[in-house]
């Protein structure tokens, strides 16, 4: 299992931005894709976005396109996402997680999860 601290949360007003990075030291060769999620009260653990460790392949959910960046830093073990026009229903605890397998856009896929960070939007 991966280790994953996730840090960069925080108030933010409605329509702001905030990058969050996801440190995961000790990724293993067995890491083959990061992801964001994210789960607000009463709801789902939410897919926000995904990136394969090694080629780069991105997928964002609908919701988010556009607005957010997934993104890695190879050498420092970091995964980012980078939030723009932060909407006040996405007030949630986000989370990073990786999968050992070509994953789909699901919690269920991904064996490793960080603590999370909270990003409380205002409106």
């Amino acid at each position: 299992q991966v280790q994953l601290v996730e840090s960069g949360g925080g108030l933010v007003q409605a329509g702001g931005s905030l990058t969050l990075p996801c440190a995961a030291p000790g990724r293993t060769f067995s890491t083959y894709a990061m992801a964001w999620f994210r789960q607000s009260p009463g709801k789902e653990r939410e897919f926000v976005a995904v990136i394969s460790w090694i080629g780069g392949s991105i997928h964002y959910a609908d919701s988010v396109k556009g607005r957010f960046t997934i993104s890695r830093d190879n050498a420092k073990n970091t995964l980012y996402l980078q939030m723009n026009s932060l909407k006040p229903e996405e007030r949630a605890v986000y989370y990073c997680a990786t999968a050992e397998e070509p994953p789909r856009a699901s919690a269920v896929d991904f064996g490793s999860w960080g603590q999370g960070t909270q990003v409380p939007v205002s409106s």
